[in-house]
């Protein structure tokens, strides 16, 4: 069975990317790099193309407040000839974004695309001080944010910050006249987007995607879609044409992930393809989202796992989620336990699987609810647009089934980290992306993943890179040594646990709670370790000296069992 859904997956696959076919696959430099036919040259392209076929639809929505495709794409080019005339934005200047995910957030991101300008998606779940370091780093000319990061930056910045008010007053204010029609739209390898990865350094860098990156994922989104509905056709026996007539109207997208996150932008642009709207929330939470899902009929969701084992958790979820026929864990890798149980519920949920990163537009692999369901663990076959290939510390390419490195190569992989040469040479070499996670690829061309060498956490699908908060913590004078691990989590994939081990005058009243204030003091809440603990030490070290912190997690294992949930 397996064997004929993967043949089944590629048979169609391939005859779509055929050469004269739709999504044919054709090279555009060297070495090869290969691009869609049909592949549009910027996101102005994919935005006026969105714009023309679904203007008077919904394409935002937010506690009843609803947007359309028309109101937000005529608001950004208002928007956009505001910013060229009052505060002279021209092609490469960076703009950033610091705002929850609101209806202003989209019109701040097409205007700032208009004009070949450069988002910087500020975290809007950082402390004031990482913001305002992030956007000093890129050297933002303005900042579009909400009422309460505008507040905390204000005075901070040597730039202005528009906040969510004035962006609406001239987003609707028809006496501003759009951005002139033959405004020269970027071009492909132009700087689109850049998002933050806080290094194995703890010093944040600038992941910097390109206008070719994001449209490269929106065609291959569109492939996606047409072998879902060929297929589809094939298991009804149905003509496709036909099945394309009598498809239902797209269903709404809870769009959960965060907007400074590759995933939301990624779930955005599925909304562009389909004219499907985004319904928004403020904040998680599982109540709401389980009435949104029963209510409106939510086909697909995307989040980290946590965000699926409380809606599991709630009273009557299964049947109330019967709608959602797709679940993409998104952040971190799937747990077994909680494949189990969608897949058991009444809505017959298929969990997709994926993997890839901020650094190369997302994922570089997928593998949908039955691929994921017949070879258990994968994270997909590797993705007609990008080469992938396994090596050892030494450079050396392993055979299948032998796990090394991954690295990736494609039009979706990065340009490079923003004004850091060094970071961006250590991670591309010769076209290549070194992505720092361990894995294989299998006979079969599936890919699977076995660890990932940078010292990270993942919980509830944010990375908290350990160097960051190390860095932090060693400023607290009491401290004598600090280590930051991770532990299994259910619900969040993992718990961020702090070792400190105090100097001999700290005082007894040094405690956890004045570690997590100083924590919380200088980064985002969900950096702030889950749990701080004082006896774990001597730490155990390897022969380079350097803290071993496999060992580090099973010895808090060993000494705290009860802590474990």
């Amino acid at each position: 069975m397996g064997e004929g859904l993967l043949e089944a997956f590629r048979r169609v696959g391939d005859a779509l990317t055929a050469p004269g076919a739709p999504f044919e696959l054709l090279d555009y430099d060297e070495p090869p790099r290969r691009h869609f036919a049909g592949t549009l040259p910027n996101v102005c392209a994919i935005g006026a193309r969105a714009r023309a076929r679904f203007g008077p639809n919904p394409f935002v929505e937010l506690e009843g407040r609803v947007l359309t495709f028309e109101q937000i794409f005529a608001g950004a080019d208002r928007l956009a000839a505001w910013l060229a005339s009052e505060h002279g934005v021209r092609k490469g200047d960076r703009l950033g974004l610091a705002m929850r995910n609101l209806p202003e957030w989209f019109i701040a991101y097409f205007a700032a695309a208009r004009l070949g300008a450069i988002a910087t998606l500020l975290n809007s779940r950082g402390a004031p001080e990482e913001l305002c370091l992030t956007a000093r780093q890129v050297g933002c000319s303005l900042v579009f944010a909400d009422e309460q990061r505008a507040r905390a930056m204000r005075g901070q910045l040597d730039c202005p910050v528009l906040a969510v008010e004035e962006i609406d007053r001239i987003a609707s204010d028809e006496s501003i006249a759009p951005l002139s029609a033959d405004h020269p739209e970027p071009e492909a390898d132009d700087p689109l987007i850049i998002i933050f990865t806080s290094g194995t350094t703890g010093r944040p860098k600038g992941a910097t995607l390109t206008h070719r990156n994001i449209c490269s994922v929106a065609r291959d989104m569109e492939l996606r879609a047409e072998m879902g509905l060929i297929q589809a056709a094939e298991q009804m026996g149905m003509d496709v044409e036909a099945l394309r007539v009598v498809a239902p109207p797209p269903a709404p997208t809870l769009l959960i992930s965060p907007m400074f996150h590759i995933s939301g932008i990624v779930g955005m642009l599925l909304s562009l393809h389909v004219g499907s709207v985004n319904i928004l929330m403020r904040r998680w939470d599982p109540v709401k989202a389980l009435d949104l899902i029963d209510e409106r009929g939510v086909v697909g969701l995307s989040g980290p796992s946590l965000v699926f084992s409380d809606l599991l958790a709630l009273p009557d979820a299964p049947r109330r989620m019967r709608s959602l026929r797709s679940c993409a864990v998104a952040g971190q890798a799937t747990p077994s336990r909680l494949a189990e149980e969608l897949r058991e519920s009444e809505a017959a949920i298929g969990v997709t699987s994926c993997w890839g990163q901020t650094e190369c537009t997302g994922a570089a692999t997928t593998g949908s609810g039955a691929i994921f369901g017949a070879y258990p663990g994968t994270v997909g076959p590797v993705a007609q647009l990008v080469d992938i290939k396994v090596i050892d510390p030494q450079g050396n390419e392993m055979l299948p089934g032998e796990v090394g490195e991954l690295l990736v190569r494609g039009p979706t992989v990065m340009r490079g980290y923003w004004d850091d040469e060094k970071a961006t040479a250590e991670a591309l070499r010769e076209s290549w992306l070194h992505t720092g996670d361990l894995g294989y690829v299998d006979v079969q061309g599936l890919v699977y993943i076995a660890d990932r060498a940078k010292d990270m956490v993942i919980t509830g699908g944010q990375n908290i890179y350990c160097a960051e908060v190390e860095r932090v913590l060693s400023m607290l004078h009491e401290q004598q040594e600090v280590a930051l691990f991770g532990v299994p989590d259910d619900r969040l994939g993992e718990r961020a646990i702090a070792a400190v081990t105090l100097r001999p005058d700290a005082g007894v009243a040094f405690d956890e709670a004045m570690v997590k204030s100083h924590v919380r003091a200088h980064l985002a809440d969900y950096k702030v370790p889950v749990e701080v603990r004082f006896d774990l030490g001597p730490f155990p070290r390897n022969d380079l000296g350097k803290i071993n912190k496999a060992q580090l997690a099973q010895r808090y294992s060993q000494l705290a069992p009860a802590n474990a949930s």
